[in-house]
């Protein structure tokens, strides 16, 4: 028998481990026990919790063999929790029901009912928690109370969180652990005041500001400390921000007020750097007060994007002006701020960086997946079909998914770089995970977009990149979003649809000169050439920076699988004549 078997991983904040005969299964908070017919709940039920934080071991194996027996139990008995997820199949599972009633002996069962069933009868008076109805969203109530109960069964919370807090003093928290290896930036949402001065604006000022939390918490350029950690500084005045920041283990903080003004409730943000206590942005947004219930989750989201987008861009320009001593995530800034124009000088840039974060960190998978993303990008920009370049990539793809499979992040940018590798198929199935995984992830959408447009699903396509418009409305990739939307709208047969976005495009970007190309191409195919003729001339005065044989490459590779490809190639030639 080898002395390691590969037989289950445990996935969240401890990252993945593999369980072996003796492995300790202890650092795992949540075991799950479920029947095979019902993976697909247990995924959604694994991805949700994983997203929320916690350590989650599950198993995605067929049941065979005394090793895996012995494996399973270990993880069994060492988990926190066990959840088990009833259903008509699994209350009839010998498996099931054995791993229950270790859990119920071990005082770790929370049973969950996924769809109508009779629970076995031990188990009938057990207090269980209903998901039948629950879709994934872990927004709703019927989730964010299990997720509560859970963290106090853990003992991670005192109670239930739900009251407002008191004028009295707040219990101190711990400060978080600092980011390994620089991952991301790190933020602290302050408590919001109340400006008004109604009782009414305190709910809304202590609930937008944990919904803001729970927003950021979803994205992947930031890391946002729970609010457990900020309640001390809610009733007395921060007078040293630089100790705050170091005691919170943060780099920013965000801060901000409500306040009634005529018939509108404004919601003012701002965004203070802790080292120099130095206001770096600060936005004020507002919606009527008689269509707030309806809004609040639009606020909420356009506050937590645009705040997202900003730090992401300070932290870009940060690593740019920095000399020496980067960490990896500084070095994945650079590669991303280097991708801010596509071409191919800027891809070798940003490949180099790619490159140093792996060298820095060689078990970080968000640096092997910007490899992915950044070696694939360049592929399909500039160079032709080749087993051995794609062979290479797929290799980043793959070392990304095995170091960090559950990280939205990784699975975005690998399902990006499936799609310059013309895999979109596979490009498609990971952003389909990567949205179930993080709900609110831009990112995820733009993959989702690229890859259904490559398949010719041109709406589905479309659709995508308007959620991706809407959740990243300032992101520096919306200039090749809005290309990719014109593609589609042409493989669609919306020609003036089409226009326009290559037009948004090149609003965004004038010297983009894949959409230069491709607006001329559209106007040619609908016969207006005197519109077309000084994009021609423009796209000749680029010169070297987009040459003919990458014009054609492109050309080629955008409407592969359209029946308008050898149309707009043979519109190409004639520009290049």
């Amino acid at each position: 028998m080898p002395a390691r078997i590969r037989i289950g991983f445990c996935l969240g904040a401890g990252g993945c481990k593999d369980f072996s005969e003796g492995a300790a299964a202890s650092v795992t908070d949540i075991f799950i026990s479920y029947n095979r017919e019902d993976i697909e709940q247990a995924r959604r039920v694994a991805e949700a919790l994983i997203a929320d934080g916690f350590v989650v071991w599950w198993d995605q194996t067929l049941r065979a063999g005394q090793a895996y027996d012995e494996v399973t139990e270990a993880a069994l008995r060492g988990a926190k929790a066990v959840i088990v997820l009833w259903s008509p199949r699994s209350v009839v599972s010998r498996w099931v029901r054995a791993e229950a009633t270790l859990a119920d002996r071990a005082k770790t069962l929370l049973p969950i009912t996924i769809e109508p069933c009779e629970r076995p009868i031990m188990f009938e008076l057990t207090q269980t928690t209903d998901l039948i109805d629950w879709d994934g969203n872990r927004r709703a109530p019927e989730w964010q109370r299990l997720v509560q109960d859970i963290r106090v069964f853990l003992g991670r919370e005192s109670g239930a969180a739900a009251a407002l807090p008191t004028s009295g003093s707040a219990p101190t928290a711990p400060p978080p652990a600092k980011a390994r290896r620089g991952e991301a930036p790190s933020l602290a949402v302050m408590p919001f005041s109340n400006r008004s001065g109604l009782p009414d604006d305190e709910s809304f000022a202590f609930g937008i500001c944990e919904d803001i939390i729970d927003a950021l918490s979803q994205g992947v350029n930031l890391r946002v400390i729970a609010s457990s950690a900020t309640a001390r500084f809610r009733n007395a005045p921060v007078l040293d921000l630089e100790d705050m920041g170091r005691q919170l283990g943060v780099r920013y903080v965000l801060e901000g007020n409500v306040r009634r003004t005529g018939g509108m409730l404004r919601v003012t943000a701002q965004l203070i750097e802790t080292a120099n206590g130095e206001i770096v942005w600060n936005q004020r947004f507002e919606r009527p007060v008689a269509e707030l219930a309806a809004l609040q989750e639009e606020l909420v989201l356009d506050v937590a994007a645009t705040l997202d987008t900003n730090v992401y861009r300070l932290e870009m320009e940060r690593a740019l002006h920095k000399p020496s001593n980067l960490t990896a995530w500084e070095c994945l800034a650079r590669a991303m701020a280097a991708n801010r124009l596509i071409t191919p000088d800027n891809m070798i840039l940003a490949l180099t960086e790619a490159r140093r974060a792996v060298e820095i960190a060689p078990d970080y998978g968000l640096a092997h997946s910007m490899l992915a993303l950044t070696d694939g990008g360049l592929f399909y920009i500039a160079v032709p079909d080749n087993d051995d370049d794609i062979a290479r990539v797929r290799g980043h793809i793959d070392q990304a998914l095995a170091l960090d499979p559950a990280n939205p992040a990784v699975l975005g940018n690998a399902a990006t770089a499936c799609c310059y590798i013309l895999q979109p198929e596979r490009g498609l199935t990971l952003a389909e995970k990567a949205i179930r995984t993080r709900h609110g992830y831009g990112f995820a959408h733009f993959a989702a977009g690229l890859a259904n447009v490559m398949l010719d699903r041109n709406q589905a396509g479309i659709e995508q990149f308007l959620i991706y418009r809407k959740l990243e409305p300032e992101s520096h990739l919306q200039f090749i979003a809005s290309a990719w939307t014109g593609v589609g709208h042409a493989r669609a047969g919306d020609y003036e649809a089409s226009c326009a976005e290559f037009r948004r495009s090149l609003d965004l970007v004038p010297l983009y000169a894949p959409a230069t190309m491709l607006l001329a191409g559209v106007l040619a195919e609908t016969g207006r050439h005197e519109e077309a003729a000084p994009l021609i001339a423009e796209l000749h005065r680029m010169g070297t920076g987009f040459t003919p044989v990458q014009q054609e490459l492109q050309m080629r590779r955008l409407y592969a699988g359209s029946h308008l490809q050898e149309r707009m190639l043979a519109h190409l030639h004639r520009f290049q004549a």
